[in-house]
């Protein structure tokens, strides 16, 4: 059996949805520093995590790439932002750089629910495609931020991919305190009881 930590990447990235839609919503032209330490810790876990998940594939097959890459991508995204809003860096390129990440994103959404991967598929494609359309728009949603309308879609639309890996990522840990119970690491089961 596999040991994967798949739940605190979720859970992290719930956090780092609900921060974004925050700063989108409340703090993207003022008093942005405010977020930066939500951003910088959820950044870095990511990037940790995702990291570590691609180098040495934990997870079956094309999870790895799925769910290890995206963090990265997100990681990366998110510590550089918090960065960015300390230095008070313009944060036009992260923009850019979210654009790309976005449609990374949506394809894997919807190769997750062409192959039918996870054990819920449509929920699991459903986060990444919101999750990555989120990322897309946020070059437009920089250029609009003035626009009080568009800032609230655009936090809706982070809420609404939080609500989704919130399904998938509760789900996990239910799912994982009990398949996990059992579990015993390599080197005890190698440990013969006296």
């Amino acid at each position: 059996m596999f040991v994967d930590y798949l739940t605190v990447m979720l859970v992290n990235m719930i956090a780092g949805l609900v921060i974004m839609a925050l700063f989108v919503y409340r703090y993207l032209d003022a008093e942005r520093r405010k977020v930066a330490p939500g951003f910088l810790m959820s950044g870095s876990l990511s990037l940790v995590t995702g990291l570590h998940m691609i180098l040495t594939w934990p997870l079956p097959g094309s999870y790895n790439i799925a769910f290890g890459e995206m963090a990265v991508l997100f990681g990366l995204l998110f510590l550089f932002l918090g960065i960015a809003i300390l230095a008070e860096w313009d944060l036009l390129t992260l923009a850019i750089y979210a654009v790309f990440a976005g449609a990374a994103s949506i394809v894997i959404g919807v190769r997750i629910l062409n192959r039918g991967m996870t054990s819920a598929p449509l929920l699991a494609s459903g986060g990444f495609v919101l999750t990555g359309i989120a990322a897309v728009i946020s070059l437009p949603v920089y250029y609009l931020r003035k626009y009080r309308l568009v800032r609230i879609l655009a936090a809706l639309a982070l809420l609404g991919a939080a609500a989704i890996w919130a399904g998938v990522g509760y789900l996990a840990y239910w799912g994982h305190l009990e398949s996990f119970a059992k579990w015993v690491p390599d080197a005890m089961m190698r440990v013969k009881p006296q």
